[in-house]
């Protein structure tokens, strides 16, 4: 008995040095633990041998179990070892893979996106610019009067070198207009900054659409025709687009240009305060002198601009009531757009 337990421990460490993974230490472990396996059958060998042989039979074999579990211990502990130095520890290929949770737009870029494409139906080009500015790109160019209001420290931010962040995104079309020959014709989405107290409709930061076509025979018709087709691009078919006389410094005439409510299709509701219509932004005829600030021979050429806020739009068009959740990054709020 003592010689076959000697000589099951030598195949138990023979046929372990051989093993590669757990697969095979599982074979293993069957041939020799096994139900019918090796040791059992020399376990049950015990009844055959003497009373006096016993004991110490007894005593080899529970010693042989102990040195068996050892070495399959050792041999489980040096396939983990050899699974650790592999990159692909801890991966069951297997398995189906992890669904990545992509993110999506946020509701401002979806709307400029929206809009750009409307306007590049329509034959618009997107440009972009800085939103740090000289002072004469954002005002000085643009036709407004030294006295004006928007010029103070109370509703600009300035920095000390006197450059300021734009209020708007017209310098975009100065810019453009000093380094191209007309025809132009531009939308330019962007960023704008403004010292206005936060509150359900205001923000110092902001978004704003803004375009400009040049050209010779421009006239408002052409305008509204612009502003129509994106309003039924938008909102669609059934809205509707009025203008209303106004003053801009750098458009004459000017106009504020308003749509039909689409909560109420224009009957009335509390969202348009009963009056059947959302005011939009502003608009008109590029005033001569800015042409003239551009090198642009206004008896030559004519054009129109127009501007309307991003925010504006994104609260319309997916009813939201106050224009700070749109920049408090709730992922509650987010995640229905």
């Amino acid at each position: 008995m003592l010689q076959k337990l000697e000589k099951l421990i030598s195949s138990v460490e023979l046929k372990l040095s051989t093993v590669n993974d757990n697969k095979e230490l599982e074979e293993v472990r069957i041939e020799f633990l096994g139900r019918k396996g090796q040791l059992p059958a020399l376990t049950s060998e015990m009844r055959d041998l003497t009373s006096e042989e016993r004991p110490a039979a007894g005593k080899a074999l529970n010693q042989t179990k102990q040195k068996i579990s050892s070495l399959f211990s050792e041999a489980e502990g040096k396939l983990s070892d050899l699974k650790g130095s592999d990159s692909t520890s801890g991966i069951d290929v297997t398995l189906p893979g992890r669904k990545q949770n992509l993110g999506s737009k946020h509701p401002i870029t979806k709307i400029i996106d929206e809009c750009s494409r409307v306007f590049r139906r329509m034959g618009f080009v997107v440009a972009d610019g800085p939103e740090i500015e000289t002072v004469y790109n954002n005002f000085d160019a643009l036709n407004t009067p030294k006295d004006h209001p928007s010029r103070d420290e109370l509703d600009t931010f300035y920095f000390d070198d006197g450059r300021l962040l734009r209020t708007q995104t017209s310098p975009v079309q100065i810019r453009i207009m000093e380094n191209n020959e007309p025809p132009i014709r531009i939308v330019a989405p962007g960023r704008c900054f403004r010292r206005d107290t936060p509150d359900a409709t205001h923000s110092m930061n902001f978004h704003q659409i803004e375009g400009l076509y040049i050209d010779k025979d421009v006239s408002l018709a052409d305008l509204k025709s612009v502003l129509i087709t994106f309003a039924h691009e938008l909102f669609g078919p059934d809205v509707k687009i009025r203008l209303r006389p106004h003053f801009f410094p750098f458009t004459e005439p000017s106009v504020e240009y308003d749509f039909s409510c689409i909560m109420c299709k224009g009957k009335g509701c509390n969202v348009c305060k009963n009056s059947g219509w959302l005011e939009i932004a502003g608009a008109g005829m590029v005033d001569p002198e800015v042409l003239q600030n551009v090198g642009y021979d206004p008896e030559i050429w004519s054009g129109f601009a127009f501007g309307m806020g991003i925010e504006r739009i994104a609260m319309i068009k997916y009813r939201v009531n106050d224009i700070r959740l749109l920049y408090e990054n709730d992922i509650r709020f987010l995640k229905q757009f």
